[in-house]
């Protein structure tokens, strides 16, 4: 069995449900890339009785001939004849399932599951029958479906309105690594890099295993970027295309989306949006964002004092983030390419962009480096655009708390220790007093630095910074 990093909370339901005793429907969504088959496969690998994956824009008969090959290999038989129906299909997997769950609990597994229910194949509805007539009486069956298009899972598995209707016993949505368990996840791989460089990678790749499993031991972060971003050989050179395309139909509109955020690190209203991507106002829109926000690649913020309908859209996917910036459009290309680059001005607005987006990522590791992680908070953005008269501001970390405190986080990330220099303390202090005065909270306000390697200079600024936090508490 293959060691699975990390994953605790999900490793406990996965726990609970083989021990639960009862038929389970199990509904799993994320991103693709980001480990969910190894997950399931790995965990319930002595459980496992039967797995099929659907295949990517094939027609009916080939999913019908790919179940065949399935249950022929789960049975170790001689090929088997295809179905001719999904119902057929389904018949055939109950005569087979029916004595193995007799001695004991085992796993059925349908990955990609989307991608099964191909047009007017009937498959839908031979799966609901499946459940609701035969699999849901079955106390020693699990019932695994997986799909990486996260919202057709949520919209036509888990909300579904059909036969399925609150049939999922169980819904997991899976993240991408925090920086934790990335840096475990290397050091399993016998990547040993300091914190440092394991957090340039994040910046680049995010916490996808997929891509961190590329990383050589070794190997730089440098080293690693140029050889898989910028040579043709390289897995995330072309990865950002295929990556959409395989997960949304019409996937054009979703990447002008992406680009768009990608060059507005402060992110975007669902109106500036639609400006810059020049689309439709309407339900189209609402969709697009939704699906692109399940599938993780984007996130809304609700600005501090504000309503769901001032929501800010920022791009959170970090591979995408990168792609759009340094791979696209083919700026350079070859061994070196990222060297040069890392010594750009482009990379370091990127790199304060990038830090800015794990640092919200990291929010809960945040509030345990301040002592706060059993008090209730709100996280939130905010902003104000400046006037002739008065100087904007901008927070791109609020942590409201219920013991009538908020901590405004300013987050820098530097090769070194970060120095506060005249300029910026005076723009800190407009910041403190600018929210002050708009939002006419009576809370005490916390000015919390969030860096990578610590504050030079912080006595210089007594009162002024009233929280430290270095890099270190994000892999906590």
């Amino acid at each position: 069995m293959d060691i699975v990093i990390g994953r605790e909370a999900e490793k406990a339901v996965l726990s609970a449900i083989l021990e639960s005793g009862e038929p389970e429907l199990v509904a799993i969504y994320g991103r693709r890339r980001v480990g969910k088959t190894f997950l399931i496969r790995s965990f319930f690998h002595k459980q496992m009785a039967f797995d099929l994956s659907g295949i990517h824009n094939a027609l009916l008969e080939q999913q019908l001939e790919n179940f065949s090959e399935a249950l022929a290999g789960a049975m170790r038989s001689l090929p088997l004849e295809t179905p001719v129906s999904w119902f057929k299909a389904f018949n055939m997997l109950e005569d087979y399932l029916t004595p193995l769950i007799k001695k004991q609990r085992r796993v059925v597994f349908f990955d990609e599951f989307p991608w099964i229910n191909t047009p007017r194949s009937g498959f839908m509805q031979a799966f609901e029958n499946f459940w609701n007539t035969w699999a849901s009486r079955q106390d020693n069956l699990v019932v695994v479906i997986c799909g990486s298009a996260a919202s057709w899972m949520i919209q036509k598995v888990i909300h579904n309105r059909g036969g399925l209707y609150n049939r999922v016993t169980r819904r997991m949505r899976l993240l991408p690594f925090d920086v934790g368990e990335t840096e475990a996840y290397l050091k399993e791989r016998k990547v040993n890099l300091d914190r440092y460089q394991v957090l340039q990678l994040y910046m680049v790749m995010g916490g996808i295993p997929h891509y961190l499993k590329e990383v050589r031991p070794g190997e730089s972060s440098v080293q690693a970027v140029d050889r898989l971003c910028f040579t043709k050989e390289g897995l995330l050179y072309d990865e950002f295309k295929n990556l959409y395309h395989s997960l949304f139909d019409n996937a054009q509109d979703h990447m002008a989306v992406i680009r768009a955020l990608a060059k507005k690190g402060k992110g975007l209203t669902r109106g500036e949006i639609i400006e810059a991507c020049r689309l439709s106002s309407g339900g189209g829109v609402t969709q697009l964002l939704d699906e692109l926000t399940e599938s993780g690649f984007i996130m809304p913020y609700i600005p501090f004092d504000r309503t769901l309908k001032d929501s800010i859209y920022k791009l959170t996917d970090e591979y995408s983030h990168f792609y759009v910036k340094f791979i696209e459009n083919k700026k350079a290309e070859g061994a070196g390419s990222w060297i040069k680059f890392s010594t750009g001005t482009s990379w370091k607005s990127w790199s304060g962009t990038a830090f800015e987006s794990i640092c919200m990522k990291h929010t809960p590791q945040i509030k345990k480096a301040l002592g706060i992680e059993s008090v209730y908070t709100e996280t939130s953005v905010w902003r104000l655009r400046g006037k002739k008269e008065e100087r904007g501001a901008q927070i791109d970390l609020l942590i409201d708390r219920q013991d009538r405190c908020i901590n405004l986080c300013e987050m820098k990330f530097s090769i070194g220790d970060f120095e506060i220099t005249k300029s910026y303390a005076e723009e800190l202090k407009n910041k403190l007093n600018v929210f002050r005065t708009h939002t006419k909270t009576r809370k005490t306000l916390f000015l919390t630095m969030v860096t990578t390697h610590g504050v030079k200079n912080r006595n210089d600024y007594v009162g002024l910074v009233q929280n430290e936090i270095t890099m270190d508490a994000l892999f906590k």
